[in-house]
């Protein structure tokens, strides 16, 4: 697809991704008000499901049949969905499922239409939005189209702080699920901490890409993110002027994601590297 041709689909697949995200992330929060129980685990014991994740999938995949029949789904609940049309749906319908069934308000439904295969490697990424239904905050972007924040003030575009140094930013992470992997996140930390402003872990990876993309953080890094956890925010936080990638000029994976404005972007990522992120 051509960069003409990508810029002009992804105004209609934003508006497409807009009105399921908005329908799933009302029927969810509805859900979460009848109140919610632990369904499964996953990884580990803490690493929960709930039955509103999956009921929030399996809508959001029957809409997306519906206007895009010939499109694939990629998807955190469910079996991939291969499509013909060359383009795929990357879909989280919960992202921050712990603060969910804490009724913690920073959870989200996110939802990105990549060209390519579900491969943040691979895809280029053509819309995205992420919607946190408690708040009712809409954090949308389409490729060349730039980001956007709509909520009860109205609209407004979205811009990463500019000028930031290391010692003064604000940095969001997360951490897995595993003892082993937290133990080494935290190390990490560790040595990160002396060198920033101050940390902050608001358990929603979506959520926080697009606190970034707004400048209420400065920056946001973490280990072990699924392709479903960032999709959208990547998209969002490149579309208001940041950089998202890992270290040492490799691409965003489950390795490492950093975001950050251009100005911290290098200097962040080599004081992960010194830390052995």
């Amino acid at each position: 697809m051509t960069e003409n041709a990508a810029a002009a689909a992804s105004v209609d697949l934003l508006a497409i991704a807009r009105r399921i995200a908005l329908a799933a992330a009302e029927a969810a929060l509805e859900e979460r008000r009848k109140g919610i129980s632990v369904a499964a685990t996953k990884s580990t014991p803490t690493d929960v499901v709930t039955a509103v994740d999956r009921d929030t999938e399996e809508r959001i995949r029957s809409m997306i049949l519906d206007a895009r029949p010939d499109d694939g789904i990629f998807g955190e609940e469910d079996d991939t969905h291969v499509g013909s049309s060359g383009l795929n749906w990357v879909v989280d319908p919960i992202d921050g499922t712990v603060n969910l069934l804490y009724d913690i308000p920073a959870w989200s439904v996110s939802i990105a239409v990549v060209d390519g295969p579900p491969d943040p490697g691979h895809w280029h990424a053509l819309a995205g939005i992420v919607v946190n239904p408690v708040t009712g905050e809409v954090f949308e972007a389409s490729v060349g189209g730039g980001a956007r924040l709509v909520d009860g003030q109205g609209e407004r575009e979205l811009r990463v702080n500019d000028d930031v140094h290391l010692s003064g930013a604000l940095v969001a992470t997360g951490f897995g699920y595993a003892a082993d992997r937290r133990a080494a996140q935290a190390a990490v930390l560790v040595d990160v901490l002396p060198r920033i402003r101050d940390i902050r872990r608001i358990g929603s990876a979506a959520l926080d890409l697009g606190a970034v993309a707004a400048g209420r953080l400065d920056a946001f890094y973490e280990q072990g993110l699924n392709p479903w956890d960032h999709a959208a925010g990547a998209l969002i936080v490149r579309e208001a002027g940041g950089r998202v990638g890992g270290l040492g000029g490799a691409a965003e994976s489950d390795r490492m994601l950093v975001a950050a404005p251009p100005s911290l972007f290098d200097d962040l990522t080599a004081l992960l590297g010194e830390a052995g992120a």
